[in-house]
């Protein structure tokens, strides 16, 4: 019995053919994709006046800033002295090259940034329990209305939406320059954005525990608290972790807009040109904001761990 080569086989041919015009369509799609994205590019470009040339002027002047920052002004003719020099490292605080000088108001310095991670914690707490309450009703798995899953959907997106700083600024006019302004900011983005996240985790969940609970006669209520809730809460809680971290980032932010915290002093020392106390107060900020990734981190890996093995 002779067998065909593959070549010759008309169903081999067929296959090579369809494979071919796959494959030539899928070119000309990524041709027509990357010809659009480069004409958007171009147009977007035009609009907002990027300029290749400008950008390549300006990336050398940011060293200026950085020289400034980590520099003290020299007298005319001169050459650039240090912030910081091992001779006088560990001087007094009249010692402008030590230490000493440079956090010599470490305690303001510390109670503003206390203050800036109490703003973050209120804020993610008000943020994950509003975001909690409503992420239940913008599911489609479990709300049979449509118009009411739109219209919480529709309010989410207006809570994120609004950038945070300007959400501060326009809070600091009804309720004054202060934290407040600043922990509403926060807490209503947070709203927005862990109800996103978290109606997404909802819609990916079981859902045969919450038909069993409904089966049985259990009440709307009840079969989120009892079928939804044990599956969906470590990744609720691992979410809201992420997001305090990045509200504690976005509490130094909205300090500049006099919503209170680090960033309000960050502000002033920049707008008086006192660079000292701007790279002393950029270090403490990057120092606090490692140390809780750091910690969250490990609260993630164990807390949220031991809440998937239990669920």
């Amino acid at each position: 019995m002779s067998t065909l080569h593959p070549t010759q086989d008309p169903s081999w041919r067929l296959f090579q053919e369809r494979f071919g015009r796959l494959q030539r369509a899928r070119r000309a799609e990524t041709l027509l994709l990357v010809a659009i994205a480069a004409l958007l590019l171009v147009i977007a470009a035009a609009y907002t006046d990027f300029s290749p040339a400008q950008v390549a002027a300006g990336l050398p002047r940011i060293g200026e800033y950085f020289g400034k920052l980590f520099s003290i002004e020299p007298a005319r003719g001169a050459a650039p002295v240090p912030v910081l020099a091992w001779d006088h490292l560990f001087q007094g605080v009249k010692q402008p090259q030590s230490i000493a000088y440079w956090f010599y108001r470490i305690d303001v310095y510390l109670v503003l940034l206390w203050q800036t991670v109490q703003m973050a914690i209120l804020a993610s707490v008000m943020g994950f329990t509003a975001a909690f309450v409503l992420s239940f009703p913008a599911t489609r798995t479990l709300v049979r209305s449509t118009l009411a899953v739109m219209a919480v959907r529709r309010l989410l997106e207006a809570l994120r939406s609004i950038p945070q700083v300007v959400l501060a600024f326009i809070l600091v006019w009804p309720f004054g320059v202060g934290p407040l302004a600043g922990i509403l900011a926060i807490g209503i983005h947070s709203t927005g954005a862990l109800g996103k996240l978290f109606s997404e985790l909802n819609e990916n969940a079981d859902l045969r525990a919450v038909e069993g609970i409904r089966a049985v006669g259990g009440s709307w209520v009840a079969q989120i608290r009892y079928g939804m809730v044990p599956q969906v809460l470590p990744g609720f809680l691992s979410y809201a972790l992420l997001r305090f971290e990045i509200n504690v980032r976005s509490s130094t932010i909205i300090g500049f807009v006099g919503a209170g915290g680090i960033g309000q002093e960050l502000r002033r020392v920049i707008g008086f040109n006192i660079y000292e106390e701007v790279s002393a107060i950029c270090l403490l900020i990057l120092v606090i904001v490692v140390v809780i990734d750091l910690l969250s981190e490990r609260i993630r890996h164990r807390f949220i761990g031991s809440l998937g093995t239990k669920a």
